[in-house]
């Protein structure tokens, strides 16, 4: 993420479990977008605290901060009984089932409106984002794999697949898509997340 972000020369900070503790509601909303990447939505949520993420998630509702979540992000930008942000005003998200195949790692197609092409996308045990937003891509099952949608006067967007998904990642499987393309729309997803812009959704 931070290479792709340094290639939009867009300036960003890291912050650590400490430093977000740190941070207030008010610094909070000192910056236009919050970036939360993969991992373990569990291990985010309880890492952090109860008041740590209010702050976060109040900066959203009611100072405007933009969220983009990506895949543990997602389900962290969600409603969770560990810790969750909350942003879908109650609604959880289950794990993909990859079209039953079960959970893993994998490329997955995923379809876009307004006749865009299908990408080849990297998955890793990522959400199926149903029952909040609008839909930006779906799953071959036909489930939200990319939602946008408001959250309060903040911009949220929730990723159940990796766009940023490096070419390390990709050993041992078959796509039909270049990194360099799914990289680019993971930066058109940045964009929008990051200018309140809405993406084309079904």
């Amino acid at each position: 993420m931070e290479s792709l972000l340094s290639g939009l020369r867009l300036a960003y900070s890291t912050a650590n479990t400490n430093q977000i503790e740190g941070m207030s509601q008010t610094q909070l909303e000192g910056y236009q977008l919050l970036i939360v990447p993969g991992g373990n939505s569990v291990t985010i949520g309880n890492s952090l605290s109860t008041s740590a993420t209010t702050n976060i998630h109040n900066a959203v509702i009611n100072g405007g901060l933009h969220y983009l979540g990506v895949c543990a992000g997602a389900f962290f930008g969600g409603y969770s009984k560990y810790n969750g942000l909350n942003l879908t005003s109650g609604v959880w998200f289950n794990t993909y089932a990859n079209n039953g195949k079960g959970t893993g790692k994998t490329a997955i197609e995923i379809s876009y409106p307004d006749g865009q092409p299908q990408l080849d996308q990297y998955w890793q045990d990522g959400p199926q984002l149903d029952s909040w937003g609008e839909i930006v891509s779906k799953y071959p099952d036909g489930n939200s794999a990319i939602v946008e949608g408001t959250s309060g006067k903040g911009w949220v967007v929730l990723s159940g697949i990796h766009a940023e998904a490096p070419a390390s990642w990709r050993t041992g499987m078959k796509f039909t898509t270049t990194v360099a393309v799914d990289n680019t729309y993971f930066e058109t997803m940045v964009l929008a997340a990051l200018n309140g812009t809405v993406l084309p959704h079904y």
